[in-house]
């Protein structure tokens, strides 16, 4: 089954979601789409106490919730209960919320417009550029963006195709190549920048952003030279990609007597005045 893990926004609230390529279909967060609902800081209770009320009132609808691995906010993969849209629908009915209207036509349009991508891939793109105008970033800073997510791709396909996992491996390689150019991993990097769940990415300078898509374009260039068999092995390639960029940061800061890598994040080094929502994670990079 292929699935492609994706973040969804619904009022500046972040929805956890998986599109199912074999059935077509996606699968939602319930936690999420309850903490939306409901405005509860307590969602997994709030979800345990349904559950428990719709069993007695007879409704088999969470005997027919399922389970897949979603990423928390702490990184990692955990898994977590879903539901389609299909079941998401009734289980809406069953939680009280003025929202209740808004999100079903959110759903809807989430459904008919991952239909439309399939048939035209190029509206994926097409609709992140709208949505980071929209959030107030300039144009120069969208296209590094929007190449960076291409990079960022190919890296990716190119550790799939060496037979990688991805979530932990994948974030222990983004790590090394981070940690050499930038001096930080990804963390230590998104706490510099007084960052939590906001996409480190959309919170770079142009110069940074540049540095990482050096540093992962020469990854995975090296890697398709030397053909690493193994994770160890794709952990030196790793080093040697995020190498490259930190000889060239070296040499831009020596010439320009600035650091590259600050403190700066979207609102103060884009301008921006509002916070930065993280857009798709998965297929946008």
């Amino acid at each position: 089954m292929t699935k492609q893990d994706a973040i969804q926004i619904f009022e500046d609230k972040k929805v956890r979601t998986v599109w199912d390529e074999e059935q077509e279909k996606w699968f939602f967060s319930i936690i999420d789409v309850i903490e939306i609902l409901t405005d509860t800081d307590r969602p997994r209770k709030y979800w345990s106490d349904l559950k428990s009320k719709l069993k007695k009132e007879g409704s088999e609808l969470s005997d027919f919730i399922g389970q897949l691995k979603m990423r928390s906010s702490d990184g990692k993969l955990y898994k977590t209960d879903v539901a389609d849209t299909e079941q998401l629908f009734r289980l809406i009915q069953s939680i009280p919320s003025p929202k209740a209207e808004p999100f079903k036509l959110w759903l809807a349009q989430i459904a008919s417009e991952r239909l439309d991508e399939m048939q035209d891939p190029e509206l994926t793109i097409d609709r992140a550029l709208e949505q980071y105008l929209r959030l107030g970033y300039s144009e120069s800073w969208i296209n590094q963006r929007l190449k960076s997510i291409e990079i960022r791709k190919e890296l990716t396909d190119e550790w799939k195709s060496r037979g990688l996992q991805e979530g932990l491996q994948f974030a222990v390689l983004t790590d090394i190549i981070t940690k050499t150019w930038a001096g930080k991993t990804t963390k230590e990097y998104k706490t510099l920048k007084g960052l939590k769940k906001e996409n480190l990415r959309d919170n770079m300078t142009n110069t940074e952003l540049i540095l990482n898509m050096l540093a992962e374009a020469s990854t995975k260039d090296i890697s398709q030279a030397v053909n690493p068999e193994t994770f160890e092995q794709s952990k030196k390639v790793a080093y040697q990609g995020g190498n490259v960029a930190k000889v060239a940061l070296n040499e831009l800061e020596a010439q320009t007597g600035k650091k590259v890598v600050t403190a700066g994040n979207a609102k103060t080094v884009l301008g921006r005045e509002t916070e930065v929502k993280e857009l798709d994670s998965s297929n946008l990079g």
